[in-house]
């Protein structure tokens, strides 16, 4: 069963981001958000948990980067959220690691309808390319608590930013695509009986 793909756009004072996600998709991404290293760590998270994806983000990077990491983030996790709809039938946890050279990182998800982040992606340069080392973990942030996801992402090792930050995109994508995934069931997978 393929789920259809859900568009929205998410329009501010200070950004205007239009997204489409497929979960069931091949890790096709078209993404064009004004950052360089954004767009390669949102490309990487697509194509790694094969959700088909298209975004397009006009920000005001005049300012700094801060604004559209971020915007990219909620828009992309209220997408996340919509996709999955009442999150019947879905596996909902999922967990991986992933390396890049001398880079590791952990990722432990949960699409539990509550919003959660623990990130500890222990960069050390004040930037990577065009984007500030602390919104890399804010957009991690961001997109878990618009997804009402709790997400746990630790790189375990590693040396180089750029390979610590692409390695978290990489492990996330590779637990997400586990979480969505449909087990079959119709239930919702919670004692409760809602997500």
């Amino acid at each position: 069963m393929s789920r259809p793909p859900v568009t929205l756009r998410r329009r501010t004072l200070e950004t205007d981001v239009q997204v489409t996600l497929g979960l069931d998709g091949t890790g096709r991404a078209e993404v064009s958000s004004g950052l360089g290293f954004l767009d390669h760590l949102l490309t990487s998270l697509a194509r790694h948990a094969h959700f088909d994806l298209s975004l397009t983000c006009a920000g005001d990077l005049k300012v700094d980067d801060h604004h559209s990491v971020e915007d990219c983030g909620l828009a992309l996790g209220q997408a996340l959220d919509q996709a999955l709809g009442e999150r019947k039938g879905i596996v909902r946890f999922g967990h991986a690691y992933a390396p890049l050279d001398e880079a590791l990182c952990r990722a432990v998800v949960d699409l539990s309808g509550r919003s959660y982040a623990a990130i500890d992606l222990s960069l050390q340069r004040p930037s990577i390319g065009d984007v500030a080392a602390e919104n890399v973990g804010h957009f991690f942030h961001s997109l878990a608590m618009a997804s009402r996801s709790c997400f746990h992402l630790s790189v375990i090792a590693g040396t180089n930013d750029h390979h610590r930050a692409e390695a978290a995109a990489k492990a996330l994508a590779l637990a997400l695509r586990q979480a969505v995934g449909l087990d079959g069931g119709t239930e919702t997978p919670s004692t409760k009986g809602v997500l």
